[in-house]
């Protein structure tokens, strides 16, 4: 452009002319229209997803004892959701649904990697392993220009396959729980220092982490001092009433006092509040999607039961509401208004989706996302598209669970409140009112036979769309959680 024309900008809506002056008057020059059009900077986008937390686990959704000051303040800025789900109610499968945006059955994934418990019936066979072909957010964000990095417990199988699933950057990942020192036992201070060099190496490029944490996973382990501290408190506490309810063949705890469990939260809370620290110190709070969740709901049955979901139902391992209720906390500035709550019911699918949406990333042509983006409930603009939530768990757990699946409706006089249970070993179906019984406690299938009916058939129709895979008759049928149940060694 001659030095000696002029310019003058000119804004029409989202679109920016630009008018040269030339020797015959203004005209468009049309060269420089798209360098005139700021291109808007993709958000940053940090995940964190806690390790067998339950829905009631923090000082937000209503413990009394936990202490969350990170996680409460995050939700303050944000909003919370009530009704958020976890895709399965053991840990690898809903690990593969946020990386994938794919239900656990689709993927092939639907138990823990090395699960292999047995009963009744040999359960469904499944993939030890995120198939290569299997395409990633990571790989998505990548191609987009992001930055990304995962630091802390994979458990999608080998982590020396991560780079292949598109993470630039790994930290903490070939870590165990419970064994790091004796300060930092469940690795939530490596994990947050990983985390957070990372955010601040990548304060100019868009960057995605993964901060997929240990806590509060077994063992049950925690810094001596914050473990000293919890006690005390422990200690002050008023007689508890019950302390157990019966959950089929095993019992669930009660009631949240204790002490080793209060302080892993606490320890998890600090690792998110580093994490958000580095955001803050590198300028990108206001450039920032952040979500929290958890991989299942909390562990109340078995393996020492360290906390309560009550009043929902059973917890990890089961399909009932204690197994699969999960928190679920999303900061987006500028597109959430700060401390709002919603009920809407939510899946771990849906995570990916809004990554990928508010990143302005597509999938590839042919690949199927089972989740939807959350963008319309975060910006109050308008309602989900209806649609069921399926859970698909064919195995039996080692917190007691047997293999099952379920439907939460998506239609019906109040969408999002009519939830089936059906049972693979009987056939049995139970049919719950979430709105009346959030406690699964009443079991309305005869009640309401037709409409059990109906969603079974969904139910099944899902599986078959699928390809979900099935158990099978065992033809030596042992008890699920005796001696037998695991073939090759004592049961856990």
């Amino acid at each position: 452009m001659n030095d000696a024309m002029s310019m003058r900008q000119r804004s029409c809506g989202r679109l920016v002319l630009l008018l040269v002056m030339s020797a015959t008057g203004w005209v468009l020059d049309v060269r420089s229209v798209a360098a005139a059009v700021p291109t808007p900077r993709q958000p940053n986008l940090l995940v964190f997803l806690a390790d067998d937390l339950g829905a009631h686990d923090l000082g937000c959704t209503g413990s009394t004892f936990y202490r969350t000051p990170a996680i409460d303040r995050l939700a303050a800025e944000g909003m919370l959701f009530t009704r958020g789900y976890a895709s399965c109610p053991v840990c690898s499968p809903t690990r593969a649904a946020l990386m994938t945006g794919r239900h656990p059955a689709r993927v092939k994934i639907t138990n823990y990697i090395a699960g292999n418990r047995r009963g009744r019936l040999l359960p469904a066979e499944f993939l030890h392993a995120l198939p290569q072909e299997e395409v990633t957010i990571a790989e998505l964000l990548k191609a987009a220009g992001y930055s990304t990095g995962v630091f802390g417990k994979w458990h999608l199988g080998d982590p020396q396959a991560i780079p292949t699933h598109g993470f630039d950057a790994t930290g903490s990942t070939t870590l165990s729980p419970g064994r790091g020192p004796t300060d930092d036992p469940m690795h939530a201070r490596a994990i947050a220092a990983g985390a957070a060099s990372f955010i601040e190496a990548h304060g100019e490029q868009p960057w995605f982490c993964y901060v997929p944490m240990h806590s509060v996973h077994v063992p049950l382990k925690a810094r001596p001092d914050f473990v000293a501290e919890d006690e005390k408190r422990a200690s002050s506490l008023p007689p508890a009433g019950r302390r157990e309810v019966v959950e089929g063949d095993h019992k669930a705890r009660a009631v949240q006092d204790l002490p080793v469990y209060a302080a892993m939260v606490r320890e998890l809370d600090e690792t998110v509040a580093t994490v958000l620290a580095a955001v803050e110190k590198s300028g990108g709070r206001d450039k920032t999607l952040v979500i929290f969740t958890s991989d299942n709901g909390g562990l109340s049955t078995a393996e020492g039961s360290p906390t309560s979901n009550l009043p929902l139902r059973a917890g990890k391992g089961y399909v009932y509401e204690g197994g699969i209720r999960v928190p679920l906390i999303v900061r987006w500035p500028g597109i959430v208004k700060p401390g709002t709550t919603t009920d809407v019911p939510t899946t771990t699918l849906d995570v990916p989706a809004t990554l990928l949406d508010a990143a302005g990333v597509k999938p590839p042509v042919g690949v199927v996302l089972d989740g939807v983006s959350l963008r319309s409930v975060l910006a109050d603009t308008g309602p989900l598209p209806a649609r069921d939530i399926f859970w698909h768990y064919p195995h039996y757990s080692n917190q007691g669970g047997r293999p099952a699946a379920a439907l939460l409706a998506g239609d019906g006089p109040r969408p999002g409140t009519e939830k089936l249970v059906e049972h693979f070993e009987d056939g049995r179906v139970e049919l719950f009112d979430l709105a009346s019984d959030p406690g699964e406690c009443r079991d309305l299938s005869d009640e309401r036979q037709e409409r059990a009916s109906q969603l079974r058939a969904r139910l099944a129709a899902w599986r078959e769309s699928v390809q979900a895979a099935l158990p099978t008759p065992n033809p030596q049928p042992v008890e699920p959680f005796g001696p037998d149940a695991l073939p090759g060694r004592k049961a856990e």
